[in-house]
């Protein structure tokens, strides 16, 4: 069964650093790309970034870019958000999602997402 589980969303203060993992299983992440994408209270769900399959290349929003770095563990088969200098309109839930290709896009028609994770960036 294919299936993504993101954790590491916690309270953190503004310009402050927090990781969010994305746990893949049921199919071999390094194949394919897997995308973070971040939803605020009453907004459309927004995305954030990319790693493509195979050659693990990178794509951002306009509005992390600088801020957050996406990479893969292929060992865990987890993807992981490091974002740091986190401002308040980062609060969130964060998903990952895929679609079982190498193709990095940041429009969320994926099939496949996960659960969320919150992130509240707050004083």
């Amino acid at each position: 069964q294919v299936q993504l589980v993101e954790s590491g969303g916690a309270l953190v203060h503004p310009g402050g650093s927090l990781r969010l993992s994305c746990a893949a299983s049921g199919f071999t992440g390094d194949y394919y790309a897997i995308a973070w994408f971040r939803q605020a209270p009453g907004k459309e769900r927004e995305g954030v970034s990319c790693i493509g399959g195979t050659w693990d290349n990178t794509v951002y929003a306009d509005s992390v870019k600088g801020r957050f770095t996406i990479s893969r563990d292929s060992a865990k088969n987890t993807i992981f958000l490091q974002r740091n200098s986190l401002k308040p309109e980062d609060t969130a839930i964060y998903y990952c999602a895929t679609e079982l290709s190498s193709l990095c896009k940041l429009d969320p028609t994926y099939p496949i997402w996960g659960h969320g994770t919150q992130v509240t960036v707050s004083s």
